[in-house]
């Protein structure tokens, strides 16, 4: 299938490593242009070389996406370099882990910085000009957390059903400009992110990261963690031109993990 990708610009968040990397790569294979972000300029610039050495086109920008001037940044160098954006994915590192009675304020705020704020931040600098367009895709990396709450995540729980009640909002407001905003939820996959996430709840629980691991995949109807090119499939597709009228959607790529009927 031709998803009409090619020479559209993408701009991916958090895009050197795991998901993000993934999702950069599955629509550089498509044809488009994209920029990616990241704070480490190694990993940035290794992510790009890989995705230009199977044919893709790819610009780095180092970036801390829970400050809003380099949110700014990363959205004004693509409009530099390739003239316009036309999907964006928002996406980050997840907030630490702990129950409601080890967070700190300094770390709800860093936590809303991380997650809503640069959402937010990334929206309000790309719909200008796909308004202007009348074409857009607004894709935002989530979790699963944001429909079944995650014991011990108390951060990621709130934030990101945040993230997601902002989305769904956004969606009915530029419909009818031609821009489509929906929410992608990973379930547990192969990733960095999950593997610190086993290591942080082997420690506080005191097991060991397989056993929390093994403890996923026993609640997992597929019994196995999912992997990062099947969640980019669907990103692929969401910013297709085949999925213009799919808007206000999240969809979670969990194996089946959320048991909810919606």
């Amino acid at each position: 299938m031709d998803l009409g990708l090619r020479d559209r610009v993408a701009i991916v968040a958090a895009g050197s490593k795991g998901l993000g990397r993934a999702i950069a790569g599955a629509l550089a294979a498509e044809g488009a242009a994209v920029v990616i972000c990241a704070r480490g300029r190694e990993a940035l610039d290794a992510a790009c070389r890989e995705l230009e050495a199977a044919g893709g086109r790819c610009h780095g920008v180092v970036a801390d996406v829970s400050v809003p001037a380099d949110v700014t940044a990363v959205v004004d160098a693509a409009q530099r370099v390739h003239g316009r954006v036309d999907i964006l994915v928002t996406n980050s590192g997840g907030p630490k882990a702990g129950r409601f009675d080890t967070l700190t304020p300094e770390d709800w705020d860093a936590a809303t910085r991380v997650l809503l704020t640069s959402a937010v931040g990334f929206a309000a600098a790309v719909l200008p000009g796909m308004r202007e367009r009348r074409w857009g895709r607004i894709l935002n990396v989530t979790s699963i957390a944001a429909k079944q709450p995650v014991d011990g995540l108390m951060l990621s729980n709130s934030l990101r059903a945040g993230v997601v009640a902002f989305a769904r909002t956004l969606a009915n407001e530029v419909a009818a400009d031609g821009i489509t905003v929906n929410n992608l939820l990973p379930g547990y996959t192969r990733t960095e992110r999950v593997a610190d996430l086993s290591a942080q709840m082997a420690a506080t629980g005191g097991t060991t990261a397989a056993a929390v691991v093994a403890r996923w995949e026993a609640e997992i109807p597929m019994r196995r963690l999912g992997e990062p090119r099947e969640f980019a499939a669907l990103a692929a597709f969401l910013a297709s031109e085949q999925a213009a009228y799919i808007t206000g959607q999240s969809i979670a790529v969990d194996g089946g993990w959320i048991r909810s009927m919606f």
